[in-house]
């Protein structure tokens, strides 16, 4: 397997840093100092760099003022939630500007956050929920998304979920994504009951039988899940194109360590440089999804905060592959 060149990721980057177009501002609630930028992504960047909107939740910013939160601090896509997009849609805003907003600045939808109960053995109860899944699809898909985050939602008590009545359950859900172009990512959940493991995500994933299976991974639900790191040797790096990335401290310990835990990558003690590394090396070239839910930065600047999650998670990546 080939390795990245150390001096020709690190000028890259450093190029990437310095690329942008300074156009007109948009004032934001909680943000000072917003400028546009266009960023393009060098090809020899091993990933990309997304932003996941649940990191300023507590500054309460709309679509709009999300979107171009992520365009002024750099990113090179956003991960909205679905939530947001319906309440931005029924408020009146318009998500054809939403696109065109998006696409001026060469921004992506690479992924999007959905809760439909897609999983559950209730079959009313899971009809309706592929219903919920079609409905936020043709939503995204209008501001240009093509990919959505598939949880165990509905099945996080539940300890008895038989795996292979999920896998199936994914695939119809792929079909339904496929019939609108949007690719359903099962994710992985490690506080819920079910899913929770990153050999049961790729258990559902392979058993679905599907070309469209691939996995939502995330840095603090490995950990909170009991996974061990290693095994994403064993997974097809190809077969992830959205990667949720954090960080977690050592204390409190994974048994009652919570989302709000989360920090910024490089400030906690999950081993990122080995996570970093075995993907690159199992072929993921995707984007690493900023997500946090810290109480802390939520009450900060939104455009610091991003900002500086951006260059935090950029330094996490650089320092992987230093010196190899």
């Amino acid at each position: 397997m080939a390795q990245l060149d150390r001096r020709t990721f690190i000028a890259s980057a450093t190029a990437l840093a310095a690329t942008g177009v300074v156009g007109s501002s948009l004032s934001l609630p909680g943000v000072k100092g917003a400028e546009k930028r266009v960023v393009e992504r060098p090809r020899d960047e091993p990933f990309g760099y997304c932003f996941n909107t649940s990191t300023v939740r507590g500054q309460k910013l709309d679509l709009k003022q999300q979107v171009q939160l992520v365009i002024d601090s750099g990113y090179h896509a956003i991960e909205p939630w679905m939530r947001d997009i319906q309440a931005y849609q029924e408020a009146g805003g318009s998500l054809a500007d939403i696109k065109k907003q998006l696409a001026d600045a060469n921004v992506t939808v690479e992924s999007a956050i959905g809760f439909a109960r897609w999983i559950v053995d209730d079959p009313k109860e899971r009809a309706k929920g592929l219903e919920d899944a079609k409905r936020d699809m043709g939503l995204l898909k209008q501001i240009g998304g093509i990919r959505i985050a598939a949880p165990p939602v509905g099945a996080t008590n539940q300890t008895d979920l038989d795996l292979f009545a999920a896998a199936k359950r994914y695939h119809a859900l792929l079909e339904v994504g496929r019939g609108i172009g949007i690719t359903p990512q099962v994710e992985l959940w490690g506080f819920s009951k079910s899913l929770s493991r990153l050999g049961e995500l790729m258990f559902v994933a392979v058993e679905s039988g599907h070309a469209d299976a691939c996995l939502l991974p995330d840095v603090y639900h490995i950990y909170k899940g009991g996974s061990d790191f290693h095994g994403l040797k064993l997974v097809n790096g190809q077969r992830i194109h959205v990667f949720h990335v954090n960080d977690y401290p050592a204390q409190p310990p994974r048994e009652t360590i919570g989302d709000a835990d989360r920090v910024y990558p490089g400030d906690g003690v999950a081993p990122l440089n080995q996570i970093f590394r075995d993907v690159y090396a199992s072929g993921f070239r995707g984007m690493l999804s900023l997500e946090l839910f810290n109480r802390e930065y939520w009450k900060q600047d939104a455009l610091k905060v991003a900002r500086i999650g951006l260059e935090k998670t950029r330094r996490a990546v650089r320092q992987a592959f230093a010196g190899r």
